[in-house]
């Protein structure tokens, strides 16, 4: 990938929230599918906390199979959920592989802080609802789902 092709991927990757009822969507933007899978995690944790507030501590290798990329989406974000309620983790930083519709990752975080990270409201689950991955108008990658709260 030449240098411009780098810098063109890095602008578009970034993740948003946007309403949904009483829930919360996420979605995330990428140069690449893995970078915007990358990005939703980012935003499944800005949904707990802001991430600039989160080290990246501790590693945590996770592994997805699914039969389409919009499932995977769902099974990556609750991957991370179960993680984060069962280790009592937030993630900050998130390295997905993706080869077909399998999800390798690691993502690093560090334990829940409540004085510093202040979380307001724990994630229950990722939706079917607003489920979508496809190209962006721009030629990158944009994923979304809503995150039952």
């Amino acid at each position: 990938m030449s240098m411009a092709s780098r810098q063109k991927a890095a602008t578009l990757a970034r993740w948003e929230l946007f309403p949904h009822g009483s829930d919360i969507g996420v979605r995330g933007y990428g140069g690449t599918l893995a970078e915007a899978f990358e990005q939703a995690a980012l935003g499944l944790t800005g949904v707990v906390c802001d991430p600039a507030s989160v080290r990246p501590l501790r590693g945590v290798e996770l592994r997805c199979e699914a039969p389409d990329p919009e499932l995977l989406l769902v099974d990556w974000l609750n991957a991370l959920i179960y993680e984060m309620a069962t280790r009592r983790l937030l993630f900050a930083r998130f390295e997905v592989q993706l080869e077909g519709c399998t999800l390798r990752a690691q993502a690093r975080g560090e334990s829940v802080d409540r004085a510093r990270h202040q979380p307001v409201v724990e994630p229950k689950g990722a939706t079917y609802t607003e489920l979508g991955v496809g190209r962006a108008v721009d030629g990158g990658w944009v994923v979304q789902c809503v995150i039952d709260v």
